[in-house]
Parts: structure tokens; C-alpha cells; sequence
């Protein structure tokens, strides 16, 4: 049994969780993996992390191009994210014909044919389990355990922070600005919430998914995402009277020789298993030919369930390595699917009004919908303000670009003072 040398760049979160697991299991690891992994080097711009993790100093560097040139590495972790300087780390590090494990799911999301493409040209493993769904494990399966499917569709909840914030607002009824501000408090969102509540991170993790279930590369840039900032407790309240929950869906499915691949607040029926993932869990929901119906479940974030899916990759590359067989599974995307217009999307949807309390309303809110051939499943006046009445329709499957434009005509209509929310009915 040789031992396989690792190079770990970050000392974050993350990265400190992979120095504990690996501090408690190594011994672990060389009896139930036939593997010996050692951390040998670690790099970080704040050198403070070294001596906090009682790491030794002769080990330690504030720059991460030290690593790269060590010919005694033949693994590197990366764990600073982005796509600037960690690309070129990562770049660098196969060039140098060392296997690379990463949690960034915004490099694999925008960068990851030019990676895959890397690791191929070298011979070495590109792997990256942590970068959706923290500890749950995913991409593995979707390569390994389900490759005898043809998958027709993937649905995620994704982002712990939104999850945990949307849960608080069903339950306990918070508004979005009481939930995102608890969620803060206890360290589940940043202080900048932008890509959790704007449906980014999502959407990144949607395209990687996407690009392995379907063998055709989706970029973050190409998924359609919309956040929960606009969701109010009463469109919440409103839904769970309908049977339904709300939660912010990240969708991938097969589209007549296309991919449906997008992010948004989306109603589903409270009795599908999506619809009980609650508070900062993560659930990814996936439809097979073969296997059916399929979830995976567990904690989406966090120090050691990130670390567990990171370590888990390093013990894959170094069985390859020890083996002399790498990268077993590179790129799988050898199809060229065009990414569906989210106008041709054709679904239900959930529209709240606010509207004069007045005769005729009702009337002239449904003509438009009818003269844009969107059809009304059910309307209910849910109550009256000062402001004027407030109004929920609900309508069959319909175009995106017809409810859209429908709902243009309505806007302008004199006796409607706002559209307050349209959201998406789902039937999964």
C-alpha cells in the first residue's frame, strides 16, 4: 500500500472539516478503503488558520502555486471557490498531472468542459461530489449506480439557506425579511444573501446535475432563475389551503430533444416527498427509466457533511492511483441537447391580485386571460382592504409566453391596482 500525498488549498469550513475527518479515519481508511492518505501540505491566505488547526508549520503556505510545484503531491483539494483564482489553480494543478477533488460548483457549473477537458488531456481525475448537495451523495450515483437508466428528470431542493427560511415562513409564518434576518443570526446565510435567495446557487448546481443526467453540458448561464425575495406568508397560507407547498425548486427534465432546466418558487402538492424537506435539509429527487423514482436526502451544507463528500473523492482518487487506472469516469457529455426558451415552459400557475372591489372585475381579468387562450382552473376572493380586494386565480397548464403576456394586458386593466405574485404550479 503506497501512500497518496494530498495537497489541501482553503482551511475554511470546509477544508478544516477534511483535516478532522482525515485526523480521526486515516487508519480507518487504509483497513476499509486499502488506502493511506496523508495531508502533506496546506495552503491558506490567512496564515492564522495553520496554528488554529495545530497544523505543522513546515507543511503550511500562504501560496497555493507552492503546492502546485511539489512532485510529491499527487492529489489537490481545492476549497477557496469562484472562478478566478481557483480556476487557475485547478487548471494548474492538472497540467501538472496531479488529480484535483473540488467542492466549486460555480467553476463545474461555468468552467466544466474546460476542466473535464484538462483532466482528460492529462490522465488524471477531476471529481466533485461536495459541489451539490454537500454530504449527500449524488454524482456518483448519477454516474456510477443509475448509468443503466436513461434519467428523465431531476428535481432539488438545493439550497439549505432558502429551504430553511421558506420553512419558517410555513410554519411559524415570518415574512421574508424576518426569516432571511434569523436565518443570518444563526449562521445559515451569508451577509450578503444574494445567490442564495436570488436562486444562483441553485442554478448552478442544477447545470451540473443537468449536464451528467443528460450527457450534454448546461452552464450555469444558460438555467433561468428566479429567488424567494417576492414569496409573502400569505402566498404560503394561501397554497397550503390549496393542497399545495411552496418551495424553491431547482428543475432538470428531457423536453421533446431538449433540456427544461430552471430555478424558481415553485407550488407542488404537499404529499409529494419534496414537500416535507424542511428546514436547512437538502433533497434531490430523481427519475430514472429503470430505477422509477429516486431520492436523495441529508444535510445540504456545513463543515463535515461538505468535508465527508470531499474526503470520499480524495479516497476514490487515491484507489485510482494506487490501482494505476485513473479517471475511470471523465466527461460524460457527449450530447449537444439546446437548453429549452422558458417561454416554451407550459405548466400552471399561481397569480395573487389586488384589484378594485367593484362589479365586473372578475369578468374582465378572466376575458384577457381567455383571449391569450389561458385557461382558469379556480378564482377565490381571499379578502377585502382598504386598498380593494385581493384575488387569487389558479389556471390550468398553460405557455409561459401566454400567461406572460396575458398578464401584461392585466396589469394595465384600470380596476387592477398590482400583481402581487405568480408562481408556478408544478405536478411532479
Amino acid at each position: 500500500m503506497r501512500t497518496v500525498r494530498v495537497g489541501l488549498i482553503g482551511l475554511g469550513t470546509v477544508g478544516s472539516g477534511v483535516v478532522e475527518i482525515l485526523r480521526r479515519h486515516r487508519a480507518d481508511f487504509a483497513t476499509r478503503a486499502g488506502v493511506d492518505i496523508e495531508l502533506s501540505r496546506f495552503a491558506d491566505r490567512n496564515a492564522d488558520r495553520f496554528a488554529e488547526l495545530g497544523l505543522p508549520a513546515e507543511a503550511c503556505t500562504t501560496d497555493a502555486a507552492d503546492i502546485l510545484g511539489d512532485p510529491g503531491v499527487d492529489v489537490v483539494i481545492e476549497l477557496i471557490g469562484g472562478t478566478g483564482v481557483a480556476r487557475d489553480i485547478v487548471l494548474g494543478a492538472l497540467s501538472a498531472g496531479k488529480s484535483v477533488v473540488t467542492a466549486n460548483k460555480a467553476l463545474m457549473a461555468s468552467n466544466g468542459r474546460e476542466v473535464m477537458d484538462a483532466a482528460d488531456t492529462r490522465g488524471v481525475d477531476i471529481m466533485f461530489e461536495a459541489a451539490v448537495g454537500g454530504g449527500i451523495p449524488i454524482i456518483g450515483p448519477l454516474k456510477h449506480s443509475l448509468v443503466s437508466n436513461e434519467i428523465t428528470a431531476v428535481y432539488g431542493i438545493v439550497n439549505g439557506t432558502t429551504n430553511y427560511m421558506l420553512t419558517r415562513m410555513a410554519e411559524d409564518g415570518l415574512d421574508y425579511d424576518a426569516a432571511l434576518l434569523e436565518a443570518q443570526e444563526r449562521g445559515f446565510a451569508e451577509a450578503d444573501p444574494t445567490a442564495d435567495v436570488d436562486g444562483l446557487d441553485a442554478a448552478a448546481k442544477i447545470a451540473i446535475l443537468a449536464s451528467i443526467a443528460f450527457n450534454s453540458r448546461v452552464t450555469s448561464a444558460q438555467v433561468p432563475a428566479e429567488g424567494i425575495r417576492s414569496l409573502a406568508p400569505e402566498d404560503i397560507a394561501y397554497a397550503a389551503e390549496m393542497g399545495y407547498t411552496i418551495k424553491l425548486i431547482a428543475i432538470a427534465r428531457r423536453a421533446d430533444g431538449s433540456i427544461d432546466v430552471r430555478v424558481h418558487p415553485t407550488m407542488i402538492r404537499s404529499g409529494h416527498p419534496l414537500a416535507k424537506v424542511s428546514g436547512v435539509y437538502n433533497a434531490i429527487y430523481v427519475v430514472g427509466d429503470s430505477v422509477g423514482e429516486t431520492m436523495f436526502f441529508g444535510e445540504g451544507a456545513g463543515s463535515l457533511p461538505a468535508a465527508s463528500a470531499v474526503v470520499g473523492d480524495v479516497i476514490e482518487v487515491a484507489r485510482h492511483i494506487q490501482s494505476g487506472c485513473l479517471a475511470l469516469v471523465g466527461c460524460t457529455c457527449h450530447e449537444e441537447l439546446p437548453v429549452r426558451d422558458i417561454g416554451d415552459l407550459e405548466t400552471g400557475y399561481y397569480v395573487r391580485l389586488l384589484v378594485a372591489d367593484e362589479p365586473g372585475v372578475l369578468a374582465a381579468v378572466a376575458s384577457v386571460f381567455g383571449d391569450h387562450g389561458v385557461s382558469i382552473a379556480s378564482v377565490i376572493q381571499k379578502r377585502t382592504t382598504e386598498k380593494g380586494a385581493e384575488i387569487v386565480y389558479v389556471t390550468h397548464r398553460g405557455s409561459e409566453r401566454a400567461v406572460r403576456a396575458a398578464l401584461g394586458e392585466i396589469d394595465a386593466l384600470d380596476v387592477v391596482d398590482s400583481i402581487n405574485a405568480i408562481i408556478r404550479v408544478e405536478e411532479l
